[in-house]
């Protein structure tokens, strides 16, 4: 997140604003940050990602939405946007304005230098408080590698953590149950030579 914006915000002063504004930025605690903007790869690896769950949920009870969709986690108060949600079911929105999910049961972020510190540290803290939440996927951006957390129910909703850093891998998307390929995640993503290994 970028320096603060705007401070000591309620939260409907926050959506009231942030509906009107031309940049996205993300609330908490009173205070409104504004997005950074996100490389060509980021913005490849967003899109091949989201392309191919639209595609295997065509036939099923859910929806994936894009960074454009906010969502609202209730426990911390946070207005985020993730770069890829999905819901099953029913969607629940916070309010008639139908802007602001509360509900996913899948969260996607494909890190950044600038953001996989608090990708991984308080914002998974802040996604974890979410009830419906059961995975969260973090994709890298400078090498082949995603880490996919998936909440075991059975075990006190502990987090299991599985790790896929070779093109030919596949993946089981824990809340569609559907199969997606790493190799589709990084089509037309060029590497620097250093970048690839993951060593």
């Amino acid at each position: 997140m970028q320096p603060k914006q705007k401070t000591n915000l309620t939260p409907d002063e926050y959506l009231a604003i942030e509906r009107k504004a031309d940049i996205k930025s993300e609330y908490y605690n009173g205070e409104m940050f504004a997005l950074a903007g996100a490389s060509e790869k980021h913005e490849l690896i967003c899109g091949n990602t989201f392309a191919a769950i639209h595609q295997l949920v065509e036939e099923k009870p859910c929806k994936v939405y894009s960074s454009n969709m906010r969502i609202w986690i209730e426990k911390s108060g946070l207005y985020t946007y993730p770069d890829i949600s999905i819901v099953c079911g029913k969607t629940e929105f916070v309010d008639s304005k139908v802007d602001t999910l509360k509900n996913p049961v899948t969260v996607t972020e494909v890190l950044s230098d600038s953001t996989e510190k608090y990708d991984r540290s308080q914002k998974f803290k802040f996604y974890m408080s979410i009830p419906t939440l059961k995975e969260y996927i973090l994709i890298s951006q400078n090498k082949i590698i995603l880490e996919q957390f998936i909440k075991d129910e059975k075990k006190d909703n502990e987090w299991i953590l599985r790790i896929y850093d070779k093109l030919e891998d596949s993946f089981e998307i824990y809340s569609i149950k559907e199969k997606i390929n790493l190799k589709d995640i990084y089509d037309k993503i060029e590497f620097e030579p250093n970048e690839r290994l993951n060593r």
